[in-house]
């Protein structure tokens, strides 16, 4: 693999990865030891990393043990005041530590912050936009000067997804969509999400290489339907916003991290412009 990596190594030296950190990866104690060693081999190699995670089955676990119930709107949480407090404790306290303690053992000199530090995201309520769940924003503005400050100094941001209303509330943010936001701002070279799925699946199994001409075919055809159709749109939309390449990987295999970007099949689906064509240049 050291081979068939070198040219990706000399590729991305000094680039910057934003990575959504989310499911079984998150969960999984031997996936959270190996994602914690596949970063910070990223960042020893010269890579920027940025990590934004998620954390749902978590806040759903101490909200239920605290006797706070746990509502949806179309399959979205609904977070009113008591569920905020929880979603404040959860994702920018226990995980957000316990995430930087995990990559600081391995050497990754991770930072944990959120949202609310320093002004990072400032964010709109979701319901200006669509559905009213509570306590639910859009992210509308990033301080990316403060992470490339960050990664400057050597450091790797670790960032739980809230952010500052107009008022001062704060907000709960999808991880997914606050990641695919940081990424544009800083114009990353990778998005990388980290999920429970192979990748995007074709009538032939998972597709390697999507672009956006072959993937509204996939739609129009029905290959590509239901949840990812939106998570599909929203890749091209952050490949629009000057990211590179967006990557769906499946976090559920050991050190699909560096399977996906160090080799030249990958193991999940990268969406790329149409104007670009194979993995990567030079691979993935």
């Amino acid at each position: 693999m050291l081979i068939e990596a070198l040219p990706y190594i000399q590729t991305y030296e000094g680039k910057t990865f934003v990575i959504k950190y989310g499911g079984a990866a998150m969960t999984d104690e031997a996936l959270k030891q190996t994602f914690a060693k596949d970063v910070t081999i990223l960042k020893k190699i010269g890579i920027n990393i940025v990590i934004v995670h998620g954390g749902g089955k978590e806040i759903t676990d101490v909200a239920s043990a605290l006797g706070i119930e746990t509502r949806f709107v179309d399959g979205q949480r609904y977070t009113d005041e008591a569920m905020v407090r929880v979603v404040l404790m959860v994702l920018a306290g226990k995980l957000n530590k316990e995430i930087v303690h995990l990559i600081n053992r391995n050497g990754g000199n991770a930072i944990g912050i959120c949202g609310l530090d320093n002004g990072l995201l400032k964010a709109h309520p979701l319901s200006a936009d669509g559905p009213d769940l509570g306590y639910v924003g859009v992210v509308s503005t990033v301080h990316e000067a403060f992470l490339e400050m960050l990664l400057r100094n050597g450091l790797m941001p670790v960032v739980a997804p809230l952010a500052a209303g107009p008022s001062g509330e704060v907000y709960n943010v999808n991880a997914d969509l606050a990641a695919a936001t940081v990424a544009s701002a800083l114009k990353a070279e990778k998005l990388v999400y980290l999920s429970d799925v192979e990748g995007i699946l074709g009538a032939g199994g998972r597709v390697s290489t999507l672009t956006r001409t072959e993937a509204q075919r996939m739609i129009d055809g029905g290959e590509i339907f239901g949840g990812m159709i939106p998570k599909v749109r929203s890749a091209f939309e952050t490949l629009e916003a000057g990211v590179r390449k967006v990557h769906i990987v499946d976090g559920r295999a050991k050190h699909s991290l560096l399977l996906e970007i160090f080799t030249d099949e990958g193991i999940g689906t990268q969406m790329l412009h149409d104007k670009d064509n194979g993995r990567n240049g030079t691979g993935s």
